[in-house]
């Protein structure tokens, strides 16, 4: 079960407990079908506004439940100036991307092109750190390009070069 489920069928529970109690209510039947009719529209609005915020960047300030992160990975960011710092990031635990928007900052647009060139120059990826800590502390970026990744370990058996196949008695 998702997130999106979850707090859907948590939102339902809760429409239908309070439809319950305007059945059970000793009011008129007129009231108990409108007070039954705003609990059904509430589950429908409450799917339709959930479904539409899959598709929109979270602002970094309403994230609670990651909230204490160390570092995130940058899969993709967008800069709108005045407006924002459009991010992907992949939190240490999970498989997915998720959409984040940072507050406007000339200094972290900066900070993010720059990293994003070197990891891209290197092959490597981008780190953000404390993605979700609002910092006065400007002495380390919030963002770096991780340094190349190593090359694999040599082979140390040593080869004949005339050896092509087969057994090493044909060579």
């Amino acid at each position: 079960m998702t997130e999106f489920s979850r707090i859907f069928l948590s939102a339902t529970l809760l429409a239908v407990a309070l439809g319950f109690i305007a059945v059970w209510a000793p009011r008129r039947p007129t009231v108990k079908f409108v007070a039954t009719g705003l609990a059904l529209a509430f589950v429908l609005v409450g799917w339709l506004a959930l479904a539409d915020l899959l598709s929109r960047p979270k602002p970094v300030s309403l994230e609670w439940w990651q909230k204490r992160a160390e570092e995130a990975t940058v899969i993709a960011g967008t800069l709108r100036e005045g407006r924002g710092i459009y991010l992907w990031l992949r939190l240490a635990g999970s498989d997915e991307p998720r959409a984040y928007v940072l507050p406007w900052s000339r200094d972290l647009a900066q900070q993010l092109q720059q990293a994003l060139a070197e990891a891209e120059e290197r092959g490597g990826e981008v780190r953000m750190r404390l993605p979700f800590e609002p910092s006065w502390d400007d002495r380390e970026p919030k963002f770096y390009a991780l340094p190349q990744p190593a090359l694999p370990p040599k082979d140390e058996t040593p080869h004949n070069p005339l050896y092509y196949g087969g057994s090493e008695r044909e060579a």
